[in-house]
């Protein structure tokens, strides 16, 4: 099959994304895609300039999957002959309903933060089918979108909720974990990771403070930072580097994957402090390299890390928090066969191996 995948925001994780899948699918998939900054401008601005060159192609596709930062309204009406009778299926990375902004943002005492939810809205109703990345994911979307049309004065259209959840279903994230977890991680010394973006939903806040607190305490331990920075980011990782300076062996973003593979197979904990999480490859990716997860249980968390079996590794509270981060810590030479086990019962199940057999085949019951 020949399939088309449309994406306004082709970068990090979208963009890592779509080219693993393109990599081991059987089918052949081609990318139309912009850069990824200026999103607001992407999700109003990116289907004009993506229908101009979808026509530019002058080639039908079997399917049409389309990021959610695409206006699909507007991108469809502005293609050619080439997309009549071509179905358009949306994936849903994230969506602008639950996302958190900055708060700095201005938007936001403008009052001009509805607009965007309001794309994905229509985009996964004139869809003719919409996958998210998680069950919390679908579940939140349509909670959302049900609060939103609540809001208007009046022909709420509240049926459209139905039709949306009708034509809507999970397809996890596929990851490449293969070369993560060939690796047996040696380390005994507690290494705690943040691979994470540098932005205020993931909570840097609580990471770091909560790091503070335990370093003025005499507990020991290393610190490894990635994660990808963009202009505006909290300042606390400026106060980390600072404070932690004699603890960190990394800081900053990993130019390579051979690098960033490297420094996960050197940490051994990885706490999670974030309060938007629709998935969370990065943390996959930390368990399958043997770190031991402390997670908030809330967002994705439970459902992709078996909360009923593995309650331990959960937190309810900052306290909570703090207090299990200070006994794995304390604890770090007992804990990597709980993380092997964690790694080979429900990591390896995301891995592309697997996924990519279950997306070739999803897509092709669609068309």
């Amino acid at each position: 099959m020949n399939l088309l995948y449309v994406e306004p925001y082709y970068s990090g994780s979208h963009k890592h994304w779509i080219d693993s899948y393109k990599q081991f699918s059987k089918h052949n998939i081609h990318i139309l895609g912009l850069p990824g900054r200026k999103w607001k401008w992407r999700m109003h601005g990116g289907a004009i300039t993506l229908a101009d060159e979808f026509n530019k192609l002058n080639k039908k596709f079997d399917l049409i999957i389309c990021s959610d930062m695409l206006n699909l309204s507007v991108f469809k009406s502005l293609c050619n002959y080439n997309i009549e009778n071509t179905k358009c299926v949306m994936y849903f990375h994230e969506n602008q309903f639950s996302y958190p902004w900055s708060p700095n943002d201005p938007d936001i005492k403008l009052n001009r933060n509805l607009n965007y939810g309001y794309i994905n809205y229509t985009s996964s109703l004139i869809s003719e089918y919409n996958f998210f990345n998680s069950n919390y994911h679908q579940e939140s979307y349509l909670d959302e979108v049900k609060k939103y049309l609540n809001k208007m004065p009046d022909f709420q259209n509240k049926n459209s909720v139905k039709i949306i959840e009708n034509k809507s279903s999970v397809l996890h994230v596929g990851c490449f974990l293969e070369d993560l977890n060939s690796i047996e991680n040696q380390c005994i010394k507690p290494v705690i990771l943040w691979n994470h973006r540098w932005e205020y939903d993931k909570n840097p806040d609580l990471f770091f403070n909560t790091l503070f607190d335990i370093d003025k305490i005499g507990i020991d331990y290393d610190l490894i930072i990635l994660g990808e920075k963009y202009s505006d980011y909290p300042k606390i990782f400026d106060e980390a580097k600072d404070k932690l300076k004699n603890k960190i062996l990394h800081y900053g973003y990993c130019d390579n994957r051979e690098e960033y593979i490297g420094l996960l197979n050197q940490a051994n904990i990885i706490p999670v402090t974030s309060n938007q999480d629709f998935f969370g490859i990065s943390i996959i990716e930390a368990v399958a390299s043997s770190c031991y997860p402390i997670l908030p249980y809330k967002l994705s968390y439970p459902e992709l890390f078996n909360y009923n079996k593995n309650k331990v590794n959960f937190y309810k509270t900052n306290k909570e928090f703090k207090d299990k981060l200070i006994n794995v810590i304390n604890n770090i030479r007992s804990i990597k066969n709980t993380c092997n086990l964690m790694s080979s019962n429900i990591i390896n199940q995301y891995d592309w191996s697997v996924m990519t057999k279950l997306y070739d085949s999803t897509f092709r019951e669609i068309i």
